[in-house]
C-alpha cells in the first residue's frame, strides 16, 4: 500500500509539473501610465503555432492577479483539458473594472478592453475575434466581466459572473465604490450608469453567451436573482445557476468548473 501511494504521489507531482504553463507577465497601460501584472496560463500543447481561444478571469475586491492560480490551481488542468488560454489581470484593490468618473488614476475598462486584449493577442497565438474570446470573474470581477462584455460585444463572445455584484446601488457604503463613483447622493447618475443590471439595453440578441452563478447564502444572491428575472422578462438567453453556498473560495472553486465548461462549449460551437 505504501509503495502504491508513493508511486501515485510521484505520478501526480510529475503530471502536474508537465501540465499547463503558468507565467506572470507585465502588461503596459498607457491610460494609467504604469505596468500591470497578469497571470497567463497556457496549455501544455501550446507552441505558438495554432490559434487558441482566451478566457479572461477577473479577481474580486481586495484581490490581485495571482488569486485564481494560487487559490484554485486546478484551473491548470482545465486549461489542458479545454485547450484555451486563461489570462488573470490585476484589477487593482477596488477598481470595479470601469473607468472611474471621479478618479483618473482608475481606468480599468480602458485597460482591459483597449490595452490588455491587444497585448495578449500580439504576444500569444490567439483567436482574435469574439468567437475566441470570453470573460468571467468573481464578486467585483463578476460585475466587471458582465460590465465589460455588455459594453464591448464586439470584443467578447461569452461572459460569466460568479457571485457578482451585479447591482451596486444597494451597497453605497461598501467596497470603496464611493471612491470610484463619488457618493450616491451627489453622483446618482454615475451609480445608475455603472451598474450591470441597468445595461441590459445594450445587448444585441444572440450576440453574447451569458452564464450567471451565485450561491443562495451569498450577500449578492438577491441582486443576482433580480438580474435573472429581469433577463427572463426581456427574453435574454442565459444560463443561471444557484446552489447552496456563500461568498467564499469553496464556492468559487466549484463554480469555476461550470464557467469554464460553458466557455469551452461556446468556443467549440464556433468551430
Amino acid at each position: 500500500m505504501y509503495r502504491t501511494l508513493l508511486f501515485l504521489s510521484f505520478y501526480l507531482f510529475f503530471n502536474t509539473a508537465d501540465a499547463a504553463k503558468v507565467d506572470t507577465v507585465l502588461t503596459p497601460s498607457k491610460s494609467m501610465k504604469k505596468m500591470i501584472k497578469a497571470v497567463v496560463v497556457t496549455p501544455q500543447a501550446y507552441d505558438g503555432t495554432k490559434e487558441m481561444p482566451v478566457v479572461y478571469l477577473l479577481h474580486g475586491y481586495s484581490g490581485n492577479y495571482a488569486d485564481w492560480i494560487t487559490k484554485v490551481p486546478a484551473i491548470q488542468e482545465m486549461v489542458d483539458n479545454y485547450q484555451f488560454l486563461i489570462v488573470c489581470p490585476d484589477g487593482g484593490f477596488s477598481s470595479w473594472y470601469f473607468d472611474s468618473p471621479v478618479d483618473t488614476n482608475f481606468k480599468y475598462e480602458t485597460y482591459l478592453a483597449k490595452e490588455l486584449v491587444p497585448f495578449i493577442d500580439q504576444k500569444y497565438k490567439t483567436i482574435r475575434s469574439p468567437k475566441g474570446r470570453a470573460i468571467t470573474g468573481l464578486s467585483m470581477g463578476g460585475h466587471g466581466a458582465l460590465y465589460l462584455a455588455f459594453r464591448h460585444q464586439g470584443l467578447f463572445g461569452a461572459a460569466g459572473s460568479m457571485s457578482g455584484g451585479v447591482d451596486i446601488r444597494p451597497f453605497p457604503a461598501n467596497w470603496d465604490l464611493a471612491k470610484r463613483l463619488g457618493s450616491m447622493s451627489e453622483h446618482a447618475k454615475s451609480w445608475e450608469e455603472h451598474t450591470v443590471t441597468n445595461l441590459l439595453y445594450l445587448l444585441t440578441p444572440g450576440k453574447l453567451a451569458i452564464i450567471i452563478d451565485c450561491g443562495t447564502s451569498d450577500f449578492f444572491y438577491t441582486v443576482n436573482e433580480q438580474l435573472h428575472r429581469k433577463m427572463v422578462d426581456r427574453n435574454i438567453e442565459h444560463d443561471y445557476i444557484t446552489r447552496p453556498g456563500a461568498h467564499n473560495w469553496q464556492y468559487w472553486s466549484n463554480s469555476i468548473t461550470y464557467q469554464l465548461l460553458f466557455m469551452h462549449h461556446f468556443f467549440s460551437k464556433q468551430e
